[in-house]
């Protein structure tokens, strides 16, 4: 323990001084956290560090805790009966053949003692078999294949197993706005041109040439030429889109003014500009520099309406003349334009100018002086309409108990706008809507760092982020998934598709990234890709989510309910009547039934639309609730009746000869084969009841949906037919009559019927009935007492002893039989990765304490549009090639400066998950 805190204080001192490691920049109000850039004095110090550092443990899956438990507290209640059987079978015939009978031990009855000491050994291994729950991974695996190959049907692709069950736990979703929620089709409806607000695009006549030349070029040149506007692909469709859809919108603009832009693009190449202010979150704007032919600059300029027009100090009048523009007259604009067009969920954009007089050259690396004294041209209003089907996915999560919030990058009006369309935003109810920056004054300290209670007062009742950065993204994520004000703790689902996303996907519990519009890091960092960045196809995977997990309770019903009835009836058979009722291979028949052939069953249910209609589990509910717990005992009480009426008078009522007490050798008996058969169709009619676990009446409802469940009943049923007319010696069973089959059916039947009876107790009266198969506390666990060399954390497991642990290790296949499964859907990355997406992955952020340090503007150097006007958008600039280039690409950016743990980045994360 000692030793191991002074590693840590080492390590501690090895990464510096707090001031040195988590610096706070305020920029526009917010607060980042820079990492320092690289030098090559410090290449080295990072390097120790990678080597010093132990790579952080990784929790096992909530299911997967909860199936450890389960299976070790099975484990051992089937090794103690199986323990006492063999004991209890060799004691009695011990004392019955040698102390009542006084036989003695004659060396030519020794192969005869054996024979029986060898059945009793076959017995308690019998039971052994029973109880143990071989077929829990096998459902696990089933289900969770199933539910990967069905959710890509549904535009999920999963890329990590454990994001499935995850995502049926969720409590929280914070989601992007643009192309999520709404279609991502950007179109300029509303323009402020010349002191007129135009409610509808207006006629290029009316407006003054001087003024319609500066903005159709502002507009051509300052945007990443690689968005365009394309012919659509069939007659009568709309024009495609190509690129930034924000710039795509502005682009329509000038085509709606019936001006070309791309004969200004052709005058004007790449290689001539001079300078590029690419778009970010920092600066919310972008800006493009020209040379003129008579000496001197122009810089066009456009971003957010309130960012550019308050480095505005002229604008054009009507006539087309520059005018003084003061703080009075902006502060009017914005309440007489900006904010009618962000109440009607319009994205406001300015669009600006300014030229520099010949002589000296701007200093270029003074972005403050530089992006300042701007002339307004105009401001556009930009309509992105809300997906049709968004308004209705999102009632269901919140019927669903989970709480949807809309984090975006847009004016805060606009997002309330958009929020209300949406459904997150309610009349009548106490919401918060803030902005990045109030948001950061009411959760961080006088230091600018965040308090987790300040935090816990903002996040519960913030349903809107607006004009936030990643950072802020990431901040709310954290503080969520970190907080214990709740009643139990959130597990929260991100979306994103910028780089600068990658954080807050990697700290979320299901990161979800677009997978039109995201980026390669965005899709490296994220377990689930969204292929059709549909916020529908969240809730879709909430419903899979949710249907695992009801799968592996319906299996769990199931199988212990002929655990309990087959090592009882093995158990008390065995101890009673010197041999077990059902024989070795019948036990191995009906452990096939309850295991292969039950998790094929049940684990490939379809999901429901009743499963968004109860509140989220959480992640300490436990497995076998009491409803559960109810149905297993209650059928088990049935059947072990019929099992030991048949066993002890049975004979009688079907007036044949009894089978208990017969020799060592003798051949099957009519008697323990209709105990056999009967036990089997229990168990055939019950797996039907066991498709519901909450109470349900009706146990046939959408039975027919599930192909699969009617096949392995029918083809059960067809097997055991065969086994006991044609079986034999091997299965121990004697062929029966029709009338003998028909009460074997009808006892069978009954099962259904007994169901019902169940149904009707309420398990509120039951107050005996404990659950089990609770996930374990990580609280519990103190942090020094974890081993340094594991990769996983096993909370369960760590309660037990080493000797244990290798026993149930040896019992639990879970993690081997995933293998199986992500063998199977390496087949579905085929075509989607590709060797070039790896090298963006240099430039993702994997410890989210540390964002992108912004690097100096270089005089040569220009920045690309390449997240896009919102929120995401590169922290990076591109060098000015004298070639024609890609202004969009990441392939040519310089790497962010970010120490990244081999065994910690999306590379590894990948590779070891495939």
């Amino acid at each position: 323990m000692k030793e191991r805190k002074r590693k840590r204080q080492r390590k501690v001192k090895k990464q510096g001084p707090l001031e040195n490691r988590n610096k706070a920049k305020a920029q526009d109000g917010v607060a980042l956290e820079i990492q320092p850039l690289k030098s090559e004095e410090g290449v080295e110090s990072e390097e120790k560090e990678k080597k010093v550092f132990k790579v952080p443990k990784k929790e096992k899956s909530v299911l997967q805790g909860k199936l450890t438990r389960l299976a070790v507290q099975i484990g051992k209640a089937g090794l103690i009966m199986s323990a006492i059987t063999v004991i209890i079978l060799v004691l009695y015939f011990v004392i019955y053949t040698f102390g009542v009978l006084g036989r003695p031990w004659l060396a030519e009855c020794t192969p005869i003692y054996i024979q029986y000491f060898v059945k009793f050994f076959i017995i308690g291994v019998t039971v052994l078999v029973v109880a143990v729950p071989e077929g829990l991974p096998l459902a696990v695996t089933i289900s969770l294949a199933y539910s990967v190959k069905k959710m890509m049907k549904d535009n999920n692709l999963v890329r990590h197993l454990d994001a499935c069950e995850t995502m049926g736990n969720a409590t929280a979703i914070c989601s992007d706005k643009t192309g999520t929620l709404t279609m991502n089709r950007m179109t300029v409806v509303q323009a402020y041109v010349c002191g007129t607000h135009y409610r509808q695009i207006p006629d290029p006549e009316a407006l003054n040439p001087k003024m319609l030349d500066l903005l159709v070029n502002g507009i051509s040149v300052n945007s990443a030429y690689t968005s365009k506007i394309l012919p659509p692909e069939k007659e009568g469709g709309l024009p495609r889109q190509v690129g930034n859809k924000t710039e795509c919108a502005l682009l329509g603009f000038v085509l709606d003014l019936k001006q070309d832009y791309q004969a200004v693009r052709n005058e004007i190449p790449e290689e001539k500009l001079y300078k590029v202010y690419t778009f970010n979150s920092v600066r919310k704007s972008m800006s493009t520099v020209l040379s003129e032919s008579g000496g001197g600059f122009r810089m066009y300029s456009k971003g957010a309406s309130e960012i550019i027009l308050r480095k505005c100090t002229k604008i054009l009048d009507q006539g087309g003349e520059v005018c003084p523009f003061k703080t009075r007259d902006r502060d009017e604009m914005v309440k007489k334009v900006i904010e009618p067009m962000a109440c009607e969920g319009l994205r406001t954009i300015c669009l600006a100018y300014r030229d520099f007089p010949a002589g000296t050259e701007p200093d270029w690396d003074n972005e403050a002086d530089i992006l300042s004294d701007l002339t307004c041209i105009s401001v556009v209003g930009i309509e992105d309409p809300v997906r049709p089907e968004v308004p209705d996915a999102i009632l269901k999560c919140q019927k669903a108990g989970i709480t949807v919030r809309m984090v975006t990058g847009d004016n805060v009006n606009t997002a309330r706008a958009i929020a209300t369309k949406c459904g997150i935003l309610l009349p009548g109810e106490d919401f918060l809507c803030l902005e990045g920056k109030e948001f950061n004054t009411l959760i961080r300290n006088e230091k600018g760092e965040v308090e987790q209670e300040k935090l816990d007062k903002v996040w519960p009742r913030l349903r809107v982020l607006a004009r936030s950065s990643p950072t802020d993204k990431h901040t709310l994520v954290k503080g969520i998934i970190d907080s214990t004000v709740a009643e139990q703790r959130q597990v929260v689902a991100v979306t994103g598709d910028g780089t600068n996303d990658g954080p807050a996907l990697k700290k979320a519990d299901v990161g979800f990234a677009m997978g039109i519009a995201g980026t390669d890091v965005a899709k490296e960092a994220s377990d689930i890709i969204l292929t059709d960045d549909n916020f529908t196809s969240i809730v879709k995977a909430v419903m899979w989510g949710r249907n695992v997990y009801d799968s592996i309770s319906k299996f769990l019903q199931f199988q212990l309910t002929v655990n309990v009835v087959a090592v009882i009836v093995a158990f008390t058979g065995a101890c009673i009547t010197q041999d077990s009722p059902l024989k070795a291979v019948q036990m191995l028949w009906v452990n096939l039934i309850m295991d292969t052939f039950a998790s094929l069953a049940l684990a490939t249910e379809p999901p429901t639309e009743s499963l968004l209609l109860r509140r989220p589990y959480g992640r300490n509910k436990p497995l076998i609730s009491r409803t559960m717990m109810k149905n297993i005992l209650g059928h088990a009480v049935y059947q072990l009746t019929i099992i030991f009426t048949l066993l002890f008078a049975g004979e009688k009522f079907f007036d044949i000869d009894s089978g208990r007490n017969v020799p060592l050798h003798s051949p099957p008996s009519e008697h323990y084969t209709i105990v056999f058969n009967t036990f089997v169709l229990m168990q055939l009619f019950n797996e039907i009841n066991a498709r519901k676990i909450h109470g349900e009446r009706n146990v046939f409802e959408n039975i027919f949906r599930n192909p699969i469940f009617c096949a392995v009943v029918v083809g059960t049923f067809a097997a055991q037919i065969v086994i006991v007319e044609f079986g034999g010696k091997p299965f121990s069973c004697s062929g029966l009559t029709l009338s003998q089959w028909f009460w074997c059916i009808f006892i069978g039947l009954s099962e259904l019927l007994w169901g019902q009876l169940i149904c009707t107790v309420p398990t509120s009266r039951l107050k005996f009935l404990k659950e089990a198969g609770h996930g374990p506390m990580k609280d519990d666990i103190p942090h020094e007492e974890l081993p340094e060399d594991s990769d996983e954390i096993d909370h369960a497991e760590m309660e037990l002893r080493k000797g244990q642990i290798l026993w149930f290790r040896g019992l639990n296949r879970i993690q081997t039989q995933i293998k199986v499964v992500n063998a199977f859907r390496s087949s579905l990355y085929e075509g989607l990765e590709k060797p070039q997406t790896r090298s963006a992955i240099h430039n993702f952020m994997t410890h989210p304490e540390f964002t992108p340090q912004e690097t100096r503007p270089d005089p040569q150097l220009t920045d690309s549009d390449s997240e896009g006007e919102e929120s995401r958008g590169l922290l990076k600039e591109h060098t000015v090639q004298t070639h024609n280039h890609n202004n969009n690409s990441t392939a040519e950016s310089r790497p962010l400066d970010i120490t990244v743990s081999p065994s910690e980045s999306p590379v590894h994360s990948m590779e070891t998950s495939i």
